[in-house]
């Protein structure tokens, strides 16, 4: 990648504040919108795929093609990405139904403490800085549940959804990760959200949810949802990527929490309960610690390899 493909250090600012408050009515319409959750999961991914065909199918016909003649592969893995994007939302847009924005945001976006865990199991070493940051979001974690179990079994179920929703959004960013090595942003993202459309489907046919039939209301949050978080937030996010690095970007994202109490107290006027606040706070100090640990351990390691390498080319 050349230096002018690189955005401007104030658009790059731009593209991430715009983003993230993009992404920050996901919540809020996920809470208020009277369609059923799992119709909302479904019509956002399926509009989202169909929004990028034209482009894709258009600029990038070529890359489409070779994923699916020549690279079954990693085809494979970009549609196991989709399936754990169906169980992230199916399980996280839910919860937003049965415990608060503000609960449920802080407690999905806890991926980073599960991508920590997988490490663990698979026997790698774990800084001591990213174990802190584990420590702190886990402690904000349980106050922010035992306040909910006190409140009621379905805020606690809530609760327990949003935390297997982040889970699930580890896997998808694992696969995601491992897709995007070769695959451009419009190509992965249009397999992920058919995919996940596809998954999330027959889901909503065998529990009996309706697809349709909803008020005219519900079907223009389902496009606002669809054009901020699903297509305006993730696209503008990822371009940021090229420029600001992924851990500006994750640290940015944390945002989404505030964002979102915010936008849920203004509409449709959900006020956060005061216990649950300091707990969202400490889930968002712990994840920043892990993050920025995880990328200075990164830099160490590739200063450390330039390092070798110039030893041994002397």
């Amino acid at each position: 990648m050349t230096r002018h493909d690189h955005d401007p250090p104030l658009l790059t600012a731009g593209l991430i504040a715009t983003g993230v408050v993009a992404v920050s009515f996901s919540g809020p319409i996920g809470a208020s919108c009277l369609a059923p959750a799992l119709a909302i999961a479904f019509w956002r991914n399926a509009l989202g795929a169909a929004a990028g065909v034209p482009f894709t199918v258009g600029r990038r016909r070529a890359e489409l093609a070779a994923l699916v003649r020549e690279q079954r592969r990693v085809l494979l893995t970009a549609v196991v990405a989709g399936a754990f994007l169906a169980l992230h939302f199916g399980l996280w847009i839910p919860s937003l139904r049965l415990t608060t924005v503000t609960a449920s945001t802080a407690l999905v976006t806890t991926t980073p403490l599960f991508t920590v865990a997988l490490m663990r199991v698979r026997g790698l070493p774990v800084p001591r800085g990213v174990l802190v940051g584990v420590l702190l979001a886990l402690v904000g974690v349980v106050v922010i549940t035992g306040v909910d179990a006190t409140g009621s079994a379905d805020a606690l179920r809530g609760d327990l959804m949003a935390l297997a929703g982040g889970a699930a959004a580890a896997g998808y960013i694992s696969a995601g990760e491992s897709v995007r090595r070769t695959v451009g942003t419009a190509s992965y993202t249009l397999v992920a959200y058919t995919t996940c459309a596809l998954v999330l489907l027959p889901v909503c046919l065998v529990s009996g949810t309706p697809l349709w039939g909803f008020s005219a209301r519900s079907w223009v949050e389902i496009a606002v949802l669809t054009l901020t978080a699903q297509l305006l937030g993730h696209t503008l996010l990822n371009r940021a990527l090229r420029s600001a690095g992924a851990t500006t970007v994750s640290l940015a994202v944390l945002l989404e929490v505030p964002g979102a109490t915010v936008v849920a107290w203004v509409w449709p006027g959900q006020v956060p309960p005061l216990a649950v606040l300091p707990g969202a706070a400490l889930v968002l100090a712990g994840l920043a610690v892990v993050v920025r640990t995880q990328a200075a351990g990164r830099a160490r390691r590739v200063v450390t390899e330039v390092g070798n390498v110039t030893t041994v080319g002397a």
